[in-house]
């Protein structure tokens, strides 16, 4: 992994492992990190970002749940291919992410409606 940047804020309300595994699904889901493409080891990434190695680990553990990543001994670990097919969202994973979005505009100190606001042009 070459190109995009992970980022974390320890501040803020969102557990870092969510953030690292949100950033990378959406990097995933976009193509910006492609199918093949080798992930840095839980120890560089954990270095990298000044984290613990297990909250790296949690986050690829949660990728690889989620068939994003896959990890084999020796070859590290990799984007997996997108499924051919589009999934049905999990409710439950959309209700945490509207949930995480909610809290780290609050804490930017936006109101409901520059929140829905905000919403509404990302789904343009």
């Amino acid at each position: 992994m070459t190109g995009p940047v992970v980022r974390v804020d320890t501040t803020g309300p969102v557990p870092p492992y969510e953030q690292i595994r949100a950033q990378l699904a959406a990097l995933i889901a976009t193509g910006q990190l492609t199918e093949g493409e080798r992930l840095p080891t839980v120890r560089q990434l954990a270095t990298d970002l000044g984290l613990a190695p297990g909250t790296v680990a949690r986050a690829y553990r949660e990728l690889e749940t989620a068939k994003l990543i896959h990890t084999r001994r020796g070859a590290g670990t990799r984007v997996a291919a997108l499924p051919s097919e589009p999934q049905q969202p999990d409710p439950a994973q959309l209700a945490r992410l509207a949930r995480d979005f909610a809290s780290a505009a609050r804490a930017l100190g936006a109101d409901t409606e520059a929140i829905l606001t905000a919403v509404r042009k990302a789904l343009e």
